[in-house]
């Protein structure tokens, strides 16, 4: 029997690559099956390892700007045909502020541009951005900012990191980009369809998670539209109601905008750069999961994709994920043959997350033992 692999990750405890060792060993107490591991993640956390460990490459460490201005440890990847893979979150993360010091007006993006800057350094000329879990609503000018374009006050003067200095700008000069840009290819992964600005857009939507009050995201929200105003002038287009532009406090409108990016679903860029399809169709099982798993899982997510994807080729799916959730059953529809949770009994939330891994193992060898019996048929 062959089987695929192809979780994502289970925030909090496992990440896609450790998932997908606790199904092999629950498999492998049952059958002696041939089996394909594709770790699978969307944009956010765990989006490099997870590329790097599927189709082979470096990871590689370097010292960058944070979010709020300090000096943080970061990474990137660099796949085996040199296409270097970011996740903004490690410079630029939500994950990196204690919750009390979380302020969008403040946080920066120059980490994701001096990653950049080092992955073009390194001779990479295509680009894979996640953009999930960020904690900046800068709109992209601190990522502009390290690769050399320059926001200009009254004064003639740069101005300063995060969303609140947005107001400041009278000119935006992008004479001094790195040239190298303009010979790259960038492909952002981001799974949200927001606007820029806007009651729907990223300071109205994901403001309060990064810490903004009411006030503060009229006021982000404002910076953002002048943002666009004045880059408007600059590059001719107005990429403020792209869907996705919203995505990341605005970073997706300023890969765009300065750097020239396509944005597509994280699951959809993982299939192109992992050659999914042609996996999927030489297995016989194909098994996905993720932390939770319910109705909005079908709107882009990556069990979803992937489950899509086996329909065409008629191969039997199943998802084991941390917990099911409301209407979860609605992904029989879109070709999910059987969802299952880890747990096993009445637990709480934090003892799922600290026993996840002999979970997922125990419950895939429950699965496979059903499965075993229509082998030895």
């Amino acid at each position: 029997m062959k089987i695929l692999l192809a979780p994502d990750s289970f925030k909090g405890s496992l990440s896609s690559k450790e998932v997908c060792h606790a199904m092999e060993n629950g498999i492998k107490r049952v059958i002696d099956a041939e089996i394909i591991s594709i770790p699978i993640a969307d944009g956010g956390e765990g989006t490099v390892e997870a590329l790097v460990y599927a189709v082979g490459g470096e990871i590689i460490k370097s010292d960058v700007t944070g979010p709020l201005g300090e000096k943080v440890e970061a990474f990137y990847g660099i796949l085996k045909d040199g296409t270097a893979v970011i996740e903004m979150a490690a410079c630029a993360g939500l994950y990196l502020i204690p919750e009390e010091k979380r302020n969008p007006l403040k946080t920066t993006t120059y980490g994701v541009g001096e990653l950049i800057k080092l992955a073009l350094d390194r001779g990479c000329r295509k680009f894979i951005i996640g953009i999930g879990g960020s904690a900046t609503n800068d709109g992209g000018v601190g990522m502009a900012q390290a690769l050399g374009a320059r926001f200009l006050d009254k004064d003639g003067n740069e101005i300063g990191f995060g969303g609140g200095e947005l107001y400041k700008i009278e000119k935006i000069d992008i004479s001094s980009i790195d040239k190298r840009i303009y010979e790259s290819e960038f492909i952002v992964a981001s799974d949200v369809d927001n606007p820029l600005c806007g009651e729907k857009g990223a300071s109205y939507v994901y403001g309060p998670q990064k810490g903004a009050t009411p006030e503060m995201i009229k006021i982000l929200d404002e910076n953002l539209r002048h943002l666009a105003y004045e880059a408007k002038k600059v590059i001719e287009k107005d990429y403020s109601e792209v869907p996705g532009a919203g995505a990341a406090g605005g970073l997706g409108f300023g890969l765009m905008a300065f750097l020239g990016a396509k944005l597509k679903r994280g699951i959809d860029i993982i299939i192109e750069t992992t050659r999914l399809e042609e996996k999927i169709k030489e297995v016989d099982l194909v098994i996905t999961g993720e932390g939770n798993t319910d109705f909005q899982t079908a709107f882009g997510k990556a069990p979803a994709g992937i489950a899509k994807l086996a329909k065409k080729y008629n191969k039997p799916v199943i998802i084991l994920s941390g917990g099911l959730g409301k209407d979860y059953k609605s992904l029989y529809d879109i070709g999910v043959t059987a969802l299952f949770s880890i747990t096993n009994k009445p637990m709480s939330l934090e003892e799922a997350m600290k026993n996840a891994y002999q979970l997922v193992s125990d419950r895939i060898e429950d699965i496979m033992r059903v499965f075993a019996i229509s082998i030895k048929r």
